[in-house]
Parts: C-alpha cells; sequence; structure tokens
C-alpha cells in the first residue's frame, strides 16, 4: 500500500530517493544541452556524410539503450531500415555478452553502439569487427572507457555520455531518468547529420526547455492536488497499468514507460499499441485485476 501522505512531505521523499532519480528527472534538460555539446565538440555537426546510409544498426546494453532503439526506429520511418542487434550468446571474456553483425552489413550502413557502461567487451568487439567489415561506428559511451578506446582505434566517432556532475563512476546513470536523454540526444543530432531525420540545434533546445518545465511542475516541493507525476503514482499503486498507445510515435513511449515502472519501481505494466491492446488485453479488464472486481467496490452496481 502506498502511504500518500508521503507525496507531500518532499523531505521524506528525498530520504526515500536512495538512487537520486528525483534529482536526475530534475537535470534532464541539462542532461540534453549538455549531450548536444558533447556530440558537436565530437565533431558530429562537421561530418560531410556521402548521402544516407542504407540501413542503421543499433546495439547497447540495458533498458535505456533499448528506448533508444524503438525510439530511433520510430523516428526514421521509411527513410532506412533500423536493425536493433540483440545479443546472441557468451563473448570469450567470462560473464560477458556477445553481438554479431548481420550477414549483409557493409561499407553502405551504419552502427550506432549506446551504452552507460563502456565496459562490454562484446560491444568492443562488435565495433571492431564492423571496422574489418567497413561499416561505419559511431558510439555514445564514458569518456575513457574501453569502448570508447576500440571505437577510436576502429576510426569511428565516440561521443562522450553525459553524466551530472554528481554521478561517480556510472553508478546512477543506468537507472536515472538521464540515461536515454544521455544516449539519445547525441544520436538525434547524428541522424539529423546524415538527413534520417530532421532534428536540428534549436529542436534539441526546445525538447531541453521542455524537459525543465516538466521537471518544475512535477517536482517534490509541488502539493499533489497540481502535480501530475504523485497524481499518476497515486493512481498506479496497487494497480497493474495497461499502457495503451496510438500511432507509431507514441508506441516506443508507451513500451518505454512500461519498461522504467519495472526497472525504477518495482511495478509491472504492460504496454499494447491500438487497436491490437483491444483483444490483447481484453482478458485482464473482466478478470480478477480488473477495476471492478473487487466486491466491496464503492462504484459497484449493487
Amino acid at each position: 500500500m502506498l502511504d500518500e501522505s508521503l507525496l507531500d512531505d518532499p523531505e521524506a521523499l528525498a530520504r526515500a530517493d536512495r538512487r537520486g532519480l528525483l534529482r536526475g528527472a530534475a537535470e534532464a534538460g541539462a542532461r540534453v544541452r549538455t549531450a548536444a555539446r558533447y556530440a558537436t565538440e565530437a565533431g558530429v555537426g562537421a561530418l560531410n556524410p556521402e548521402g544516407r546510409p542504407r540501413a542503421v544498426l543499433l546495439a547497447g546494453s540495458g533498458t535505456a539503450a533499448t528506448g533508444v532503439a524503438d525510439l530511433v526506429d520510430a523516428l526514421t520511418g521509411a527513410s532506412a531500415p533500423v536493425t536493433r542487434l540483440r545479443p546472441t550468446g557468451v563473448a570469450p571474456a567470462a560473464g560477458a555478452l556477445r553481438w554479431t553483425l548481420p550477414g549483409w552489413a557493409g561499407p553502405v550502413d551504419l552502427l550506432l553502439l549506446a551504452t552507460t557502461e563502456g565496459t562490454e567487451p562484446g560491444l568492443s568487439q562488435l565495433a571492431e569487427q564492423a571496422y574489418r567489415r567497413g561499416v561505419t561506428v559511431v558510439a555514445v559511451a564514458p569518456r575513457s572507457s574501453p569502448l570508447t578506446e576500440a571505437v577510436h582505434g576502429s576510426r569511428g566517432l565516440a561521443v562522450p555520455l553525459a553524466t551530472a556532475p554528481h554521478e561517480e563512476n556510472g553508478e546512477t546513470q543506468a537507472a536515472g531518468p538521464g540515461a536515454l536523454w544521455a544516449l539519445f540526444t547525441p544520436l538525434l543530432a547524428l541522424l539529423d547529420r546524415v538527413g534520417l531525420i530532421t532534428a536540428p540545434a534549436d529542436t534539441l533546445e526546445k525538447v531541453a526547455d521542455r524537459l525543465d518545465r516538466t521537471a518544475e511542475r512535477c517536482g517534490p516541493a509541488i502539493a499533489t492536488y497540481a502535480n501530475p507525476a504523485k497524481t499518476l503514482a497515486a493512481e498506479l499503486a496497487d494497480s497493474l497499468p495497461l499502457v495503451w498507445t496510438e500511432g507509431p510515435g507514441a508506441a516506443p513511449v508507451g513500451r518505454r514507460f512500461a519498461a522504467v515502472l519495472a526497472e525504477l519501481a518495482g511495478r509491472p505494466a504492460l504496454a499494447a499499441p491500438l487497436p491490437e491492446a483491444l483483444p490483447a488485453h481484453a482478458g485482464l479488464l473482466a478478470g480478477a485485476l480488473a477495476a471492478g472486481a473487487d466486491p466491496d467496490d464503492f462504484f459497484r452496481d449493487r
């Protein structure tokens, strides 16, 4: 059971927030600006691509990287097919995962690597494999990480991961709200440069401003009655959220929301696009988990 009195006690919320998620949400806008600056400093804006890539391949670890792949796929649309490379097994290094390029990948394709750690041996090996096949490699990873060094050695482009000043050794990056934006923003700048999407610098600045306004509106000091985030938290408590989306652009956002609920809040949730959501979740709406299943429900028809 959720103690709703906790929602209107900023000090209690701060004590309960052991992973710094509230601060991470407040810093999301700043993370976008820093990531955009890092992309510029890394040379993304100075690239002179020889036309669009035939296909975009994306590999990474963690739910943030999964969300990035999903969003890139939705944004590029028919401009170029996007293929997410999933681990195919265990690499020679102990406990490491292995990624493999498709047999058709070659010099006209683009490989994007996104990770908040940069220590995965399998991703470094994938970058080396791409270099041998002539695939262009761009990585977003922590500065001075093994993956960054491997990409530089493979003549690829590495953009440093934008981190918050209080983060040390990436301890909160993978779970923090800013992880997705730190990975996603440089890739938006890159895909804009190669002509797959339209995401100029002023658009990224507007995204950062929107995140700032949302953080202010949903901050821990804002009362529940005027705070959409706190209201949603109270509504989701002791429930199984069904996240329904409409349109290709909203689908990855719904899946990301369900993934974040599981990873950060420990709350199961199911996401599905309309109209497929109706038959997929019809049993849940009428089953034991339905809102009216409780015989003591105040609003039931007696």
